[in-house]
């Protein structure tokens, strides 16, 4: 029989809750106890099995949370669980930008800037560096040479082999950038492949695997699956990348090394014309717990309107994704899909990107040979926001309007700050309330309660005529195919009557 009664209450289980269960057990077990105070021995005895009871449930609660993917906190739970379902969160990508190298007056001589020649931004204290992908020269008699540069830093190191099987070696310098690892060993050059199960003994392979911290551990085979390295193993790899790589236009403004023109010294000057791009930051936390499930939607093949939908948000750069069909629209034939995608940052996509979601909807994951998909650009509705507002004391109007502005344009934000979706916004046959039913469009009532609950804003009018959405007081409707972005914001002081 337990000496504790059954408790369900599986929250419950802290230094209080443990405690008080404890004492009332002892009154019903020892009625002559009763000093309680807190110098007693037994109040400290009781006190010290609630402290270990407390740790105990703290461990087995932080143990279940971190064993599902849709409630893990930590970062190696998160990549331990996406092993289990072969999902790989991606790294960093690194930014790169077309530079301009140039002297001040013609030389003689060519001058050479020579492969990995650093560039950086113009801060003292944290720069943000590039290097030169490839050798440039700025030819006899001419002033200028473009190169490319990538927020990014080459890192050498060596190991010797041991000649043993499944030999590990975890990489110095981080974040490591995915797809950069280059080795050669005592016995040829080796080649990354996901796992060893196709590799035979002869094959040079080897497998990288990231942890939370973006450090990589290179394992090798064990001479049946995959080659065992032989003599010194050199590897070189690539460390940066991220989104504070996207400098803007000319930030790029410092060049490193000495320069000559034969014999004689010049001084380079580099700038970046046009913004450096590409930069992203690994997968965070939240976008794996999005996204790992979704990995396993659409395994092989799209057949389904989600499949579709699952497959081009696999796309690097594509933000959201609709799928419409003849059983949403009368205008679409029997057959054929349109697949509409807004781009990460909004706007129209590139036809790159276009053609890039097209073949993975029928060349990488394809769908059924009689099923003809096309990749359009999105249907926005611009919605323009008319409000009557009445500012605290000491608001300062100008400061009151640009904060309305930064409120009103995250709620209509195609991506959180994370780089999950903003769910407040979506194509109009996506957009569901928390229960999963259909929403009709942009609540009226949403989008007034952003502009209230803006610090400095004392009150919002509601009448009919005090905040208006398109010109009226009522939701905005959408289209099954539309997208929602914000227009203009007219803001009115409500005390004065005039344009904030």
């Amino acid at each position: 029989m337990a000496l504790l009664p059954p408790n369900l209450d599986y929250t419950d289980k802290d230094f209080d809750a443990l405690r008080e269960r404890l004492f009332a057990l002892l009154k019903s077990v020892f009625p002559e106890w009763t000093d309680y105070a807190i110098a007693n021995f037994g109040d400290i005895l009781v006190e010290l099995f609630c402290f270990v009871g407390d740790v105990l449930c703290y461990y087995m609660d932080a143990n279940a949370r971190e064993s599902r993917i849709i409630t893990a906190t930590q970062r190696k739970s998160l990549l331990g669980l996406c092993k289990l379902i072969g999902y790989e969160p991606s790294g960093a990508n690194a930014a790169t930008a077309d530079v301009l190298f140039s002297i001040a007056s013609a030389m003689g001589d060519a001058v050479s800037i020579p492969e990995g020649t650093i560039c950086a931004t113009s801060e003292i204290a944290e720069p943000i560096e590039f290097q030169l992908l490839s050798a440039r020269t700025i030819p006899a008699g001419s002033t200028s040479v473009t190169g490319t540069v990538e927020h990014s830093r080459n890192v050498t190191e060596t190991f010797v082999s041991t000649g043993l099987a499944n030999q590990e070696f975890t990489l110095g310098t981080t974040p490591f950038l995915d797809g950069s690892l280059v080795i050669v060993a005592g016995n040829g050059s080796y080649t990354e492949v996901d796992n060893f199960l196709s590799s035979t003994s002869a094959q040079r392979h080897f497998t990288v695997a990231v942890d939370q911290n973006d450090r990589a551990t290179v394992r090798f085979g064990n001479g049946i699956n995959g080659a065992v390295p032989t003599g010194t193993v050199t590897l070189d790899y690539k460390v940066g990348g991220g989104t504070k790589g996207n400098v803007a236009a000319s930030a790029i403004n410092r060049v490193s090394g000495v320069f000559t023109a034969g014999a004689t010294p010049v001084i380079v000057r580099v700038t970046n014309p046009a913004p450096a791009s590409g930069g992203t930051d690994r997968e965070t936390n939240q976008q794996i717990r999005l996204y790992a499930p979704a990995s396993l939607r659409a395994l092989t093949r799209c057949v389904s309107k989600a499949d579709f939908e699952t497959v081009a948000l696999r796309v690097d750069g594509v933000a959201r994704a609709l799928m419409l069909t003849s059983n949403e629209s009368d205008a679409v034939e029997e057959n054929t899909g349109i697949l509409y995608i807004v781009p990460t940052g909004g706007g129209a996509p590139s036809s790159a990107l276009k053609a890039a979601v097209l073949v993975a909807v029928t060349v990488t994951y394809p769908c059924t040979l009689t099923f003809q998909p096309m990749v359009y650009d999105p249907v926005y509705l611009t919605v323009d926001v008319q409000a009557v507002v009445y500012l605290r004391q000491g608001a300062v109007p100008a400061t009151v309007k640009a904060d309305i502005g930064d409120a009103l344009a995250a709620f209509f934000a195609i991506s959180n700050e994370d780089g999950t979706p903003n769910t407040n916004v979506d194509f109009g046959g996506n957009l569901k309330d928390a229960d999963g039913n259909p929403l009709d469009g942009i609540a009226w009532s949403d989008v007034h309660n952003v502009v209230r609950d803006v610090s400095g804003v004392r009150k919002v009018d509601a009448t009919s005529t005090g905040f208006l959405l398109n010109g009226e007081h009522l939701d905005v409707a959408l289209d099954y195919h539309e997208f929602p972005v914000l227009g203009t914001v007219t803001l009115i002081d409500g005390d004065t009557g005039e344009t904030l």
